[in-house]
């Protein structure tokens, strides 16, 4: 599976239902009938993304956007979400995470209290990453993160940015680096 086909899927996930856990449904039912090596690029695919979108650079962006609410895990969800957003947004925002505030889920979030959010409005995707590994399973009834292991595979859960940290909670520093999204959030 190439780039193109793993976006394609995953934007025909989109256009199929906006519920994310039906269009994690979806996904798997569709990877599943792909072949075995399809089905380990996908994850591949969404490894290779989440490495682009795993800096504090996009961190502090999903910090301003969720109020201060994005542990480790609600990064690590968060960047599933920006695979989910689709090709074109997923590169704007990879390029510049201020472009974030263009988004329209995050602009329907900008000015209301997160405690007000739905719970399917939060900007965050859990369950991309059970998708090739439950595909994978129904497909060949084996064990995904075992062949990744032996490919010498880093099977993550986590994130871990590579750049400079810094304070999220110093205004003028998250004004400076995201001018866009601190006017509207």
């Amino acid at each position: 599976m190439d780039l193109e086909m793993f976006w394609a899927l995953v934007e025909r996930s989109g256009r199929e239902t906006s519920d994310l856990q039906e269009r994690t449904d979806w996904l798997i039912d569709a990877l599943a009938g792909y072949e075995a090596g399809d089905i380990v690029d996908f994850q591949l695919h969404v490894d290779a993304l989440r490495d682009r979108a795993d800096s504090y650079r996009m961190w502090g962006a999903a910090w301003l956007i969720c109020g201060g609410l994005c542990d480790d895990d609600g990064f690590w969800y968060f960047q599933a979400w920006l695979i989910g957003q689709g090709r074109k947004v997923f590169e704007a925002v990879a390029a510049d995470p201020d472009a974030l505030a263009d988004v329209p889920a995050v602009r329907e979030l900008a000015g209301r209290d997160n405690g007000d959010w739905d719970e399917a409005e939060w900007p965050d995707w859990e369950s991309l990453d059970d998708v090739a590994e439950d595909a994978y399973e129904e497909a060949t009834d084996g064990d995904l993160e075992r062949v990744l292991l032996d490919r010498g595979h880093e099977f993550r859960l986590s994130p871990k940015p590579s750049d400079v940290s810094w304070d999220f909670e110093d205004d003028e520093e998250m004004e400076r680096r995201y001018p866009r999204l601190t006017k509207i959030f």
